[in-house]
C-alpha cells in the first residue's frame, strides 16, 4: 500500500516532477563526468608527463660526496666511478618494474675532432674540442628472467629531433648537433674521424707533425726537444642524422654506447642512467622520511608508486649507485595533476550544490502545492512522521531516477570530455553508478529537508478551512 502511494504520487504533476529530474541529472551527469575524468587522469597525464623526459638520474656513488646549495646538486657531473652496463636489465625487477618506462645509460667521452687533416697536425697540445656522448638509440636489454626490454636515449629525452634517423646501437655510425654540423659544415651522410688524445709525450723539432707531414727539416730549427700530445685515432663513423635539442648536445656528437666505451676504453662502462617512471604525486605522506616510518608506514610507502619509494628501489638493484630525483620534473608533474583533480572535485562540488538549490526549490513548490492533500491525509489520522517518510520516499524515487538518468547522460560526458581535451576515452566504471546514485539521494534529501520538515508540520484544519 505504502509503495503504491509512493508510486501513485510520484506519477502524478508530471510537470514539476519532469523539472526536478532534469536539474538532478543535468548536477549527475556533471559529477558523473568529473569522477569518471578523475578517476582515468592520473595515469593519463602521467603517460603524457614522461614528454617531459627522464625523472631519476643515476650517478656511481663513489663519484664525490654531496654538495648541494638551495636544492640545488652541485656534484660534477663526469669526474668518477663507472657503472656496469650488465647490470641495468634488473630495472625491471623491481616492485613497481613495470612503472619503469624507460631508461638510458650515458657515457661522455672528450674527443679530438677536426675534418681538415692539417688544422688537426698543426694543433701541437691537441687539446679535445668536442665531446662524444655514447648512448642507446633503440637497445633490447636482456631480464633476469630470461626476456627482453627494448628502450633507448628517446624514453629519457624524447624532446630531441633528429632530422634524418637515429644511428644503429650495432654499427659505427652517429648523429651530430646541429650547432656543430652547422660549425663544421657537417651534412647527413659524411664520414667523421674520432681521435682520443693518450696523454703527452716530448719529440725534437725538427720531427714535429707539420716537419713530418711536410717532408721537410729546415736547417735552422733547434734540436731541443718539446712537449707534444699523443693522438690515436679511434673510429669513423658515418652520419645518419642531425640532432635538435636546445641544449648543449646541439654542439656533440652522439654515437653508439658501445663506442664511446671503446673510445673510453671502458668496456661494458657507463658513467650517468636516466630512468623514466610513471609515479603518483608526492603527498605529505610520500614526503616522509622512510627512516622515521613504522613497518606499517614503511610498507604503505614502500608499496606505492612515489618517486622517492622507486628511487630506493632502483638504488637496491644497481648497488653502488646514487639515485637522484629531477626535482623540476617531479614536482612539475605533481602541480599539474594536484591543480586538475582539485579542479574537477570543485566542478563537482559546484554541479552538486546547483543540484540541491534546485530540488529543494522544486519540493518547496511541491509543498505549497500539495497543502490540500497532506492536510486531508492527516485528517484521516496520518501522522506527521508518516507524511514526512511518504513525501521524503518520494523523493528518494525521485532520487534514482534523476541519478540513474545522470549517469547515463555523464558517460557520454565523460567520453566526450575525455578524447577531446585528454586523449583518452574513460570506461564506465560500476562503483561510480553506486557512488553517484548516493550523492543523488544524499543532495535531493538534504535540498528537500526545510520542505518537508514544513509539511510534516501543517495543521489539517486550517488548510480544511481554505485558510
Amino acid at each position: 500500500m505504502f509503495l503504491r502511494l509512493v508510486t501513485d504520487s510520484f506519477t502524478r504533476r508530471p510537470r514539476r516532477k519532469l523539472i526536478t529530474l532534469a536539474a538532478l541529472a543535468l548536477g549527475m551527469a556533471v559529477v558523473t563526468a568529473a569522477l569518471s575524468v578523475s578517476l582515468n587522469i592520473g595515469d593519463k597525464l602521467a603517460e603524457e608527463f614522461r614528454s617531459l623526459g627522464a625523472n631519476l638520474v643515476v650517478t656511481p656513488q663513489a663519484d664525490s660526496l654531496p654538495l648541494e646549495i638551495g636544492g640545488v646538486d652541485y656534484r660534477a657531473a663526469n669526474a668518477g666511478a663507472f657503472l656496469p652496463e650488465a647490470e641495468l636489465g634488473k630495472l625491471k625487477t623491481i616492485f613497481w618494474r613495470h612503472n619503469i618506462k624507460g631508461f638510458a645509460p650515458v657515457l661522455e667521452v672528450p674527443i679530438i675532432f677536426d675534418q681538415d687533416e692539417m688544422n688537426l697536425i698543426l694543433q701541437n697540445d691537441f687539446k679535445p674540442n668536442v665531446t662524444l656522448i655514447g648512448t642507446w638509440a633503440t637497445h633490447s636489454v636482456p631480464i633476469p628472467d630470461g626476456s627482453t626490454y627494448v628502450t633507448g636515449i628517446a624514453t629519457a629525452k624524447p624532446w630531441w629531433q633528429v632530422e634524418g634517423q637515429w644511428f644503429r646501437d650495432d654499427a659505427e655510425e652517429c648523429v651530430v648537433g646541429k650547432r656543430l654540423a652547422a660549425s663544421k659544415k657537417i651534412k647527413i651522410g659524411d664520414y667523421l674521424p674520432i681521435r682520443v688524445r693518450e696523454g703527452f709525450g716530448t719529440a725534437k723539432a725538427s720531427t714535429l707533425p707539420l716537419h713530418t707531414f711536410l717532408g721537410i727539416a729546415p736547417p735552422n730549427v733547434p734540436e731541443k726537444e718539446v712537449r707534444v700530445g699523443v693522438v690515436v685515432k679511434e673510429v669513423t663513423l658515418r652520419v645518419t642524422g642531425l640532432l635538435s635539442s636546445s641544449d648543449s648536445e646541439d654542439d656533440a656528437i652522439i654515437a653508439p654506447l658501445s663506442i664511446a666505451q671503446r673510445v673510453a676504453k671502458q668496456p661494458g662502462q657507463y658513467r650517468r642512467l636516466y630512468v623514466s617512471a610513471l609515479t603518483k604525486p608526492e603527498d605529505a605522506f610520500g614526503r616522509k622520511d622512510p627512516k622515521s616510518m613504522s613497518a606499517a608506514e614503511y610498507d604503505r610507502w614502500y608499496c606505492s608508486p612515489y618517486i622517492s619509494s622507486i628511487a630506493l628501489q632502483v638504488g637496491e638493484v644497481l648497488k653502488g649507485t646514487d639515485v637522484r630525483v629531477i626535482r623540476r620534473v617531479a614536482e612539475g608533474e605533481g602541480n599539474v595533476l594536484r591543480r586538475v583533480r582539485t579542479l574537477l572535485w570543485l566542478v563537482t562540488l559546484v554541479a552538486l550544490l546547483a543540484s540541491g538549490l534546485a530540488v529543494g526549490a522544486s519540493a518547496a513548490a511541491s509543498v505549497i502545492e500539495r497543502r490540500g492533500e497532506i492536510g486531508l491525509m492527516k485528517a484521516l489520522g496520518a501522522g506527521s512522521g508518516l507524511v514526512g517518510v511518504l513525501l521524503a520516499a518520494e523523493q528518494l524515487l525521485v532520487a534514482f531516477v534523476g541519478g540513474g538518468m545522470g549517469y547515463a547522460a555523464g558517460i557520454l560526458l565523460a567520453r566526450m570530455l575525455g578524447e577531446r581535451v585528454f586523449g583518452f576515452t574513460p570506461e564506465p566504471r560500476l562503483f561510480v553508478l553506486l557512488i553517484v546514485l548516493l550523492l543523488a539521494a544524499v543532495v535531493t534529501l538534504l535540498g528537500s529537508a526545510m520542505p518537508l520538515r514544513r509539511a510534516s508540520r501543517l495543521e489539517p484544519a486550517p488548510i480544511l478551512r481554505g485558510e
